[in-house]
């Protein structure tokens, strides 16, 4: 059975800056103005982040921006902070890191169910040899590491600070992180290395029973829960050439409501450039995901449909309807929803001060309709 760690790290409060660095962009198309989150006096870097089911917080992974004369943290701690909306805009404060110096960290995400508890991967310790990338892109310029030591773990952000950290998967032999919870609290998703090939599994946490449920040649994580619970998306190295495509499955359930695997695997993306970090808009008919498509150092956020279809007669509307979402130079990715999907999140190096947390209003007057129907695309 696996036990409890407790941490002994430092609790870290950062201060917001009052005001974004440089003018906020007012984007074309379905984002609104601009609003920068974290900043470069805070952290060196900001990365993959998601707001909490009742809109107040926001997990997030980064690494904070060292003092004069010593060098930045090589691998992201995670923290969580409070949104708040004020005078039109948007900050970010009450920021406190909830993982142990020295630790490497990923994929936080709240629990959909119990407000105060929240999951991601850690190695709770300083990671041992063997990280080697499993992903690179050309030059190896972009390439993400899989810590053997990663494991999933859970902790409480409504007590006392420093949380303890319990592991609900893993056991230090190989990675398992990119994890979420589905919309009833019931399965974990996540993906795991114990094969030697990043595969995509499910456990039920009312019995423990777990599945295999994509598990092809390649790379397959990144995977996420529809708002409806009924499917999943996720990214894929289907063919083993570095260029990660779009999926989504069509979850099989049995009498007792486990997930057993897949009834259908649909692809969204077919093309020649990088595409990963899908995420679902809670219109549950679209998603937004990161692609290379306007080169490898400008990544953009695009969207593409994935309705259903709404009965007989109604098709699927895989794949259909794509469309740029962020214009700006420089890296854009890791997008992510407010639980109306009127705001996104996401990365971006708009700043000036390297890649930070933005957010924007989402313009959803064009939400497909529960019966599949679509809006045409602009």
């Amino acid at each position: 059975m696996l036990g409890v760690l407790l941490i002994a790290a430092t609790t870290m409060f950062v201060e917001p800056v009052a005001e974004p660095v440089g003018t906020p962009i007012q984007a074309t198309g379905p984002l609104g103005r601009h609003i920068q989150l974290t900043f470069g006096t805070q952290f060196a870097k900001a990365g993959e982040s998601y707001i909490s089911p009742d809109g107040s917080k926001v997990i997030f992974q980064a690494v904070a921006t060292p003092l004069a004369g010593e060098e930045a943290d090589e691998h992201y701690a995670m923290y969580v902070g409070d949104l708040h909306h004020q005078n039109g805009s948007w900050r970010l404060d009450n920021i406190r890191q909830i993982t142990p110096a020295g630790s490497a960290n990923t994929c936080g995400w709240f629990h959909p169910i119990d407000p105060g508890k929240v999951i991601f991967a850690s190695t709770v310790g300083s990671p041992l040899g063997g990280d080697t990338p499993g992903y690179q892109r050309g030059s190896g310029r972009y390439k993400w590491a899989y810590p053997p030591r990663m494991r999933i773990v859970e902790a409480r952000i409504d007590g006392d600070f420093p949380p303890t950290l319990t592991p609900m998967e893993g056991d230090e032999k190989s990675y398992q992180a990119e994890c979420s919870i589905s919309p009833d609290g019931r399965h974990l998703l996540y993906t795991s290395h114990e094969t030697g090939d990043g595969d995509i599994y499910i456990r039920d946490l009312q019995t423990g029973v777990r599945h295999l449920v994509v598990g092809a040649p390649g790379y397959d994580g990144g995977p996420f829960f529809s708002p409806d619970g009924k499917r999943i998306t996720y990214r894929s190295d289907r063919n083993n050439d570095n260029l990660l495509q779009i999926f989504v499955g069509e979850l099989a359930f049995d009498e007792q409501g486990t997930i057993t695997g897949l009834d259908e695997e649909i692809q969204l993306t077919n093309n020649e450039h990088v595409n990963w970090a899908p995420f679902w808009h809670p219109d549950n008919a679209r998603l937004v995901y990161a692609t290379s498509e306007a080169g490898h150092d400008n990544y953009e956020v695009f969207e593409v449909q994935a309705a259903k279809g709404g009965g007989v007669g109604k098709p699927a509307r895989y794949g259909t309807g794509k469309r740029r979402i962020t214009n700006v130079g420089g890296f854009d990715g890791l997008p992510a929803f407010n639980p109306d999907g009127t705001l996104m999140i996401w990365t971006s190096q708009q700043g000036g001060d390297g890649s930070q947390l933005w957010i924007a209003p989402f313009d959803v007057s064009t939400t497909t309709t529960a019966d599949g129907k679509c809006p045409v695309a602009h």
